[in-house]
């Protein structure tokens, strides 16, 4: 699922130009026993099954052993709402970043002991934590330095001066379709009367 992410976007051509550089663990290489165990049921029953808590420590003391500075995440429904000031934030930050993807019914409450920051994409249910760490990966790794070319790129995108605002309408060629006209201000070629335009349609 990652590869295929990371390897056909500019995500992979951030690893290509040494700006990032992934790597991943497989829980099972730490799971108990011949099997490898990684889950079990839960206490006090209930359906599903449990990422256990040994596994996953294991797996984050060799992460940490590859990087001691990194924040360990994890996806929750418990964590706070993600948003693009958290992906500012980790794009300044010279620490690595370790996530946690949890499967199955959820994961041993035990674990968030070691974690770092726990955070949630929404308010809805996934098949496992795959998603919102991808999600994490692409918003922090587009705006390190030098990943999307411009300098500039990526200053007046949506949520960028803040965690509402979002970015003006756009349009291209041709100027009309199917009766659908591109607003004369931006064909005027006067830029103080195009910035106020994009200042009034952008979102708050």
């Amino acid at each position: 699922m990652f590869e295929g992410v990371l390897g056909n976007s500019m995500l992979w051509k951030a690893v290509n130009r040494s700006i990032a550089e992934y790597s991943f663990i497989h829980l099972r290489e730490y799971g108990n026993g011949p099997r490898k165990q990684v889950d079990d049921t839960p206490y006090g029953g209930g359906d599903g099954m449990l990422l256990m808590v040994e596994p996953l420590v294991k797996a984050i003391a060799v992460a940490k052993a590859n990087d001691p500075t990194a924040t360990v995440f994890l996806p929750t429904p418990r964590g706070k709402v993600y948003k693009q000031s958290d992906a500012k934030r980790l794009a300044a930050s010279d620490n690595g970043i370790i996530i946690i993807c949890p499967r199955y019914e959820g994961y041993d409450e035990r674990i968030t002991q070691w974690i770092d920051e726990s955070f949630c994409i929404g308010n809805y249910v996934l098949t496992g934590g795959e998603l919102p760490a991808m999600i994490l990966i692409d918003s922090v790794v587009r705006l390190l330095p030098g990943v999307l070319g411009g300098e500039n790129s990526t200053e007046i995108e949506s949520f960028q001066q803040d965690d509402e605002t979002i970015e003006f309408p756009q349009y291209t060629r041709p100027e009309v379709f199917q009766d659908k006209a591109v607003p004369a201000v931006l064909l005027s070629g006067n830029h103080a009367q195009i910035e106020a335009w994009r200042k009034q349609n952008g979102r708050h």
